[in-house]
C-alpha cells in the first residue's frame, strides 16, 4: 500500500491527502487515534472544543505511537480555535471574559498541552465571526501564533460565503491554507469556494463527506465502477475527491473501514472515469 501522499505548503508543511477526524469519539478517542496511526494515517483533525472533541485523548493516542518510534515530524496535527458560540458554557477551555486575542492564545496553549507537542501544523478558526472586524481581530491573533513559532499554518472552517473567504484572504498577512467545510448538496458542494481555493492555493478539506451524500453513493455509475474496480462505493467516492484535490476527513471507528480508506490510493481513476464520477459536483471551467 503506497499511502496517501502529501500536499506541501509554501512553509513546508506536509498535509496527508486523507485525514482522520476525531469528533464525537469521547472515551474511545485515544484508542482510535492510536489504531488509525498504526494502520497508516499520518494526519489527525481535532479541536479545542470539549463539547464535541476529546483533544487530550487525541494527544494520548499520538503520544503512544510517537513513543513506539513514529517521529512527530511525520505527523500532521490540526486543531481548531472554537469561538464562544460553539462552546459548551460548562466546559469552555479558555477564559470567556478575556479579549478575543487572549482567548485565541489561551486556546492554542491548551491545544499544545493536550496534544503533547511543541507546535501545531495547522490551527483552524472553527467558524467565522461577525462583523468582519471581529473575524479579522481573531485572524491577527492566529497570525501572531505563526510568527511566534507555535503554529505553522492557518485555516478556516464552516465558511460558506465566497465573499467572506475572499475578504479574509485579501486582508490576511498570513493567508489561510485550509478551508474545511461540510461537503454536501445544500451548498452546491461549495463549487464557487472550491474554485477560489484552486485559484489561490487553499486546500479544501471535506467533512461529513459520506453521511451527507447518500445520493452520490447510490448513483448507478459509481456503484458499477466500484464493482469493476473491486472497491466499495465509499472508497470510490473518496478516491474521486482526492484526485480532484480535495482532502476528505474520515471519522470511522471501524478498523476495516480505516484499512479500506487508506487503500484508495492503490487505485488511479482515468480522466473519463473521474469526469463521470465528479459531474454532479464538478467546478465548471
Amino acid at each position: 500500500m503506497g499511502g496517501p501522499g502529501f500536499i506541501v505548503s509554501a512553509r513546508g508543511v506536509r498535509m496527508p491527502r486523507l485525514l482522520y477526524g476525531t469528533a464525537w469519539k469521547k472515551e474511545r478517542t485515544a484508542a482510535l487515534v492510536t489504531r488509525a496511526l498504526e494502520l497508516g494515517f499520518r494526519g489527525v483533525d481535532t479541536a479545542c472544543q470539549p463539547r464535541h472533541y476529546d483533544e487530550a485523548g487525541v494527544g494520548a493516542g499520538v503520544a503512544s505511537v510517537v513513543a513506539a518510534g513514529l517521529p512527530r515530524e511525520q505527523l500532521y496535527l490540526q486543531t481548531k480555535f472554537t469561538p464562544l458560540s460553539g462552546q459548551d458554557p460548562r466546559r469552555i477551555p479558555y477564559d470567556a471574559r478575556a479579549s478575543l486575542p487572549e482567548q485565541v492564545r489561551q486556546s492554542a496553549e491548551v491545544s499544545l498541552r493536550n496534544l503533547r507537542t511543541q507546535y501545531l501544523d495547522c490551527l483552524v478558526l472553527h467558524s467565522p465571526l461577525s462583523p468582519f472586524e471581529r473575524l479579522l481581530q481573531v485572524w491577527r491573533a492566529l497570525e501572531a501564533l505563526v510568527e511566534q513559532g507555535q503554529v505553522r499554518e492557518l485555516g478556516l472552517s464552516n465558511c460558506y460565503e465566497p465573499g467572506e473567504l475572499a475578504a479574509l484572504y485579501g486582508a490576511a498577512r498570513i493567508k489561510p491554507w485550509v478551508l474545511q467545510n461540510r461537503f454536501y448538496p445544500r451548498t452546491g458542494h461549495d463549487r464557487e469556494l472550491r474554485r477560489f481555493c484552486a485559484q489561490h492555493g487553499v486546500v479544501y478539506q471535506s467533512f461529513w463527506t459520506l453521511t451527507a451524500n447518500p445520493e452520490q453513493l447510490a448513483r448507478p455509475e459509481l456503484r458499477a465502477l466500484a464493482a469493476r474496480r473491486g472497491l466499495t462505493p465509499a472508497q470510490l467516492f473518496f478516491r474521486a475527491l482526492t484526485q480532484l484535490g480535495i482532502v476528505p476527513l474520515t471519522g470511522t471507528t471501524s478498523e476495516e473501514h480505516m484499512r479500506q480508506d487508506l487503500a484508495i490510493f492503490d487505485v488511479e481513476l482515468d480522466a473519463a472515469e473521474l469526469a463521470e464520477l465528479s459531474a454532479p459536483f464538478a467546478v465548471p471551467p
